[in-house]
């Protein structure tokens, strides 16, 4: 355990540093889902490996041991995890899981009001233009989720840029993009140092839906001069929706739908799959370790007992402890 625990910590660093850069240079579709993973299993390692340091400090305290029937001496002896750092883990976990508590509350109110605005919007169809003049171009999730567009944003496009930029918010809602923005914000609310990975998720959601509003226009320029309209339109509008055809950085959006679809790369998504199989098995042995700790200084304990025991006859008699055995045999732990 002393050295399996904080690999997932280790790992979730790495993947803070390596995998957004990694994402930006493949496709959007697969890097999305990449990504996604990626936060999910670093979260999950984090919060893992910090409730086992803080489990190793735990068992440490005579109250608790002598509570679940152990030996504090024999935690001592097989983990040598020093109270300060599991008092430390103890608390950076306290503000992980406090965190990622006041994200589902936020992300839940979030959600309540786009489908309260879902069922305000006037008509029944998948559109919504709204008279409005300044430029306007988001997607609502909901069930369904409706595409908002004022216009003043339809005025600024012609008609085939018009036609490209529904089918990007129609993306947004076909791959329901705002799942994956839910998910990158829990892990960034959970573990702070993965908040570059909500951000290259953002870029990568435009990305991914500008791809297919590329293949259903049937013209990449097209969708470069939509998006680069778009975003001088409502340069102006400061409070845009995330899923919006005017977020992401736009220049490179712009730049990689003038140039030809990006290759399918294997390499980056084996070293990231490695990379969350390592994490996994490590944070797997950790846990290991751990309750064979405890069912040893279980062991230990029971021995103390059935010793004193022995060495007492004339006094009271003692219950064996864990099933370990009867007083007059060998120890043995069933």
């Amino acid at each position: 355990m002393l050295i399996s625990v904080y690999v997932p910590l280790l790992i979730a660093m790495v993947l803070a540093v390596f995998a957004p850069r990694a994402a930006r240079r493949l496709a959007p579709r697969p890097a999305a889902w990449s990504l996604a993973s990626a936060a999910l299993v670093a979260s999950l390692g984090w919060l893992g490996s910090l409730a086992l340091l803080a489990f190793a400090g735990l068992v440490q305290i005579p109250e608790v041991a002598e509570e679940g029937q152990w030996s504090v001496a024999a935690v001592h002896a097989s983990d040598p995890v020093h109270l300060t750092v599991a008092g430390a883990a103890a608390l950076t976990l306290l503000a992980s899981v406090t965190g990622l508590t006041v994200a589902a509350v936020r992300q839940l109110r979030h959600l309540r009001w786009a489908r309260r605005e879902c069922r305000l919007l006037p008509g029944d169809t998948e559109l919504a233009v709204l008279d409005m003049e300044s430029p306007e171009a988001f997607a609502l999730p909901g069930a369904p989720g409706r595409i908002v567009v004022s216009s003043g944003m339809l005025r600024c496009l012609g008609d085939r840029e018009r036609e490209a930029l529904l089918a990007h918010e129609r993306a947004h809602l076909r791959g329901r993009h705002h799942l994956f923005q839910t998910l990158w914000r829990f892990s960034a609310a959970v573990n702070p140092l993965l908040r570059p990975l909500s951000d290259a998720g953002g870029f990568v959601l435009e990305r991914w839906a500008d791809e297919e509003a590329a293949v259903r226009v049937g013209d990449r320029t097209v969708v470069a001069h939509a998006v680069g309209r778009a975003a001088l339109a409502g340069s102006a509008n400061r409070s845009r929706p995330a899923l919006a055809a005017t977020g992401g950085a736009v220049p490179q959006r712009v730049r990689a739908l003038l140039a030809p679809p990006p290759p399918r790369r294997a390499l980056p998504f084996v070293a990231g799959a490695a990379l969350l199989v390592v994490c996994c098995v490590s944070l797997a042995d950790a846990a290991t370790d751990s309750e064979e700790m405890i069912e040893t200084a279980q062991r230990a304990a029971c021995v103390t007992t059935e010793a004193r025991a022995v060495s007492a006859p004339s006094g009271p008699q003692h219950e064996v402890c864990c099933e370990h055995g009867q007083l007059d045999g060998p120890v043995q732990h069933r």
